[in-house]
C-alpha cells in the first residue's frame, strides 16, 4: 500500500495503523513529485493519499495516474469532501484525524 503524507508524525501513525491491519507500506511519499514517481512505477494494490502536501501541492496528479493504472485509492484530508477535487470525489475520503475503524473498513473493502 502506498502512503502519501507530508507530515512525518502522521505518516508514522498511518504506517502503524496499516501495519496493524496486515498491510505492507510503500513509502511514505512526502511530496507531490515523489508521489507521482511512485504512482507511475510502483507496485502496490492500494494508495492512501493526503490531499495537501504543502506549498500548495496536492496529490491529485498522483491520483489521476493511479486511476489510469487501475489502482484504487482513498484520500485523507482535514477539509472533508470539499477538500477533494470534484472529479475525484468517487474515491473514499477519510477525515483527519484518521478514524482507525473507518480505515480498516476501507482496507477490507479493497482487499
Amino acid at each position: 500500500m502506498l502512503v502519501v503524507e507530508d507530515e512525518l508524525f502522521v505518516a508514522m501513525l498511518v504506517e502503524d495503523l496499516l501495519g496493524d491491519l496486515g498491510c505492507q507500506v510503500v513509502g511514505p511519499a512526502s511530496s507531490a513529485a515523489e508521489a507521482i514517481r511512485i504512482a507511475e512505477s510502483g507496485t502496490f494494490d492500494f494508495a492512501l493519499l493526503d490531499v495537501n502536501l504543502g506549498d500548495g501541492a496536492t496529490s491529485f496528479d498522483a491520483a489521476e495516474i493511479l486511476r489510469l493504472r487501475g489502482v484504487p485509492f482513498a484520500f485523507v484530508t482535514g477539509y472533508g469532501e470539499q477538500g477533494v477535487r470534484a472529479d475525484l470525489r468517487d474515491a473514499p475520503i477519510l477525515s483527519k484525524p484518521i478514524d482507525p475503524s473507518r480505515l480498516a473498513r476501507i482496507v477490507d473493502a479493497i482487499g
